[in-house]
């Protein structure tokens, strides 16, 4: 039996570089900023770090619109200060991951200037542009920015497909000269010492070749055509083909994860079967969309405890013998996890953080930490619509106002799952601006900072950052923890999360009490003698005897038994 990937048992930090630190009084987070708390991810633990955009961008979406692929936005810095970042995390051990944002460009990007240039463009293949219908768009694809997926260019009268903001046009992967294009931009970055790839709603790449209608929604007259562009005929091959061209003969050393929105079991295990060599992990979105309804992410309707553990403990269980499983509770599309899954009143905030940490650093797959997690932060206190940057929130706002949706409704969606949540400053320090800057923040700082920082925490035993710290060396020192197997316990139990980690002769067990109310619990006498590897409360027994176990509001454990 070969070893297991070196994967399985790392730790990722993901930054959303504008907003972890800024180094030039400018407000906006930037590589000069990175350089000054490498020391940080390095206390940490971490194995990894993932870097969200930093190419050069309008910034129409934060960066997720790039005009150019193979320099660095002055926003962010300079080529030469990433080369020095890429150095840096190498001399302590870890590895840097880059945002690959392929799906689409900007529309600023040169390919598209040239293949907007008119139906006889070299390039006008190189993105997907159809007539359309009866003075009308194409088909009913909405946009995940609200609005057509179709925009219309006056010039040729023919419309281009954009399923984000209309300055993010689709490139055309049927084209054999798109995706060499996209191949040798990969290559020329992993040349230059970035260690893989984190890539942005890739299994949208492949779209059915019909563009048909969707399915009509009642209400709407742009809706929601998943199921024409997300996992598509031709995305295996696609991926594979990818996989061959880029990383051949390079295998081991990378790490390449698909954002996969809608992805099922079932195709997470073709994706990530190391045999068919496609993409180490996914990430999925079936647990980050337990508290929303049916027809809209910002309908948000209250969080099923019991329907996000049986969801993860669904993937646990799925991806078991076959594939791999990417961990995370936010990053910098979701709300902060401890006002959404745990309990931001700071009478629990700190207990629910470390459960939080607790229940997925458990589990079998590869954690993600996103910056500011390590420290539990916490949701802004979002009051209006104007509190909102965010493309995504402000067109939906534009919509509910043109549309007189229920107003009331909308605020409450938007500050529940907004995703400026995940975006506002890091917590440095309980200065006014949070250590972030010196100068003004492109997005408010959270009031809690006062309080709630990274310089009141670290090397502060018990803190949210020490208990991390502590997880993730437990997972680099117990190979139970990266890849025993699981089973879940107590599965009913709406407020008992526990399971159990099996590899050879040791047992791992997980246990987390997610409500404020105590708990007693009645492990069986099966675990007497079990060790407390880690534990949320000081002043706990070291080895657990017969007998039940009380955990406190929102405490959590972990026991090994050998």
């Amino acid at each position: 039996m070969s070893d297991p990937a070196w994967f399985t048992s790392a730790v990722v930090y993901q930054i959303y570089p504008r907003s972890f630190a800024d180094s030039n009084g400018d407000g906006i987070g930037d590589l000069g900023g990175i350089l000054e708390h490498v020391d940080h991810l390095a206390a940490l633990g971490v194995d990894v770090v993932w870097l969200s955009p930093i190419y050069r961008s309008p910034q129409a979406d934060n960066g997720y619109d790039i005009s150019d692929y193979f320099d660095i936005d002055p926003l962010f810095g300079s080529l030469e200060q990433l080369d020095e970042l890429i150095a840096a995390l190498h001399e302590r051990g870890m590895r840097l991951v880059m945002d690959l944002v392929v799906n689409h460009t900007s529309d600023e990007h040169p390919w598209f200037v040239e293949s907007a240039a008119g139906p006889d463009s070299p390039k006008r293949d190189w993105y997907v542009w159809r007539d359309g219908r009866d003075g009308q768009e194409p088909n009913n694809w909405g946009s995940f920015f609200s609005g057509s997926a179709w925009q219309l260019d006056e010039a040729s009268g023919q419309y281009y497909l954009h399923l984000f903001d209309r300055k993010q046009p689709d490139l055309n992967w049927e084209n054999e000269d798109v995706r060499e294009a996209v191949y040798a931009m990969m290559r020329w970055w992993l040349d230059r010492g970035v260690d893989g790839f984190r890539m942005d709603v890739i299994n949208f790449i492949s779209k059915e070749q019909s563009f048909a209608d969707a399915a009509p929604v009642p209400g709407e007259r742009y809706v929601n055509a998943f199921e024409l562009f997300a996992n598509g005929p031709r995305i295996h091959e696609f991926l594979a083909e990818m996989h061959e061209r880029v990383f051949a003969g390079r295998e081991g050393r990378f790490l390449t994860v698909g954002e996969m929105p809608g992805v099922t079991t079932e195709e997470a295990i073709r994706y990530t079967d190391p045999a068919r060599g496609e993409v180490d992990m996914v990430f999925q979105f079936e647990h980050v969309s337990i508290d929303q309804g049916p027809t809209s992410k910002w309908d948000w309707i209250g969080l099923d405890r019991l329907a996000l553990k049986r969801s993860l403990h669904r993937w646990q269980t799925a991806l078991a013998h076959q594939g791999w499983n990417s961990l995370y509770w936010d990053n910098h599309d979701q709300p902060r996890a401890v006002s959404r899954f745990g309990d931001d009143d700071p009478a629990y905030w700190e207990q629910s953080a470390k459960a939080l940490a607790t229940i997925l650093h458990g589990m079998r797959g590869t954690p993600y930490v996103y910056q500011g997690e390590e420290l539990g932060m916490t949701n802004y206190p979002f009051r209006t619509a104007a509190d909102h940057r965010d493309v995504e929130a402000v067109n939906h706002w534009k919509r509910v106002l043109e549309e007189g949706l229920d107003q009331q409704a909308a605020l409450t969606g938007m500050a529940k799952v907004g995703r400026d949540n995940a975006r506002t400053p890091v917590q440095w320090d309980a200065s006014p601006q949070a250590g972030f800057t010196t100068g003004e923040p492109w997005l408010p700082v959270n009031p809690n900072r006062s309080w709630l920082n990274a310089a009141s925490q670290v090397g502060k035993p018990g803190s949210v950052f020490e208990h991390h710290r502590a997880l993730i060396r437990l997972r680099h020192e117990h190979p139970v923890i990266a890849t025993g197997d699981f089973t879940g316990v107590m599965e009913n139990d709406p407020e008992v999360w526990a399971y159990v980690r099996t590899l050879d002769r040791q047992r791992l067990l997980v246990v987390a009490n997610c409500s404020r109310a105590p708990r007693q619990l009645e492990l069986g006498d099966g675990w007497a003698g079990a060790r407390l590897l880690l534990g949320s409360v000081e002043g706990r027994a070291e080895v657990l005897h017969p007998g039940p176990v009380t955990l406190a509001g929102w405490e959590s454990r972990i026991y090994l038994l050998d």
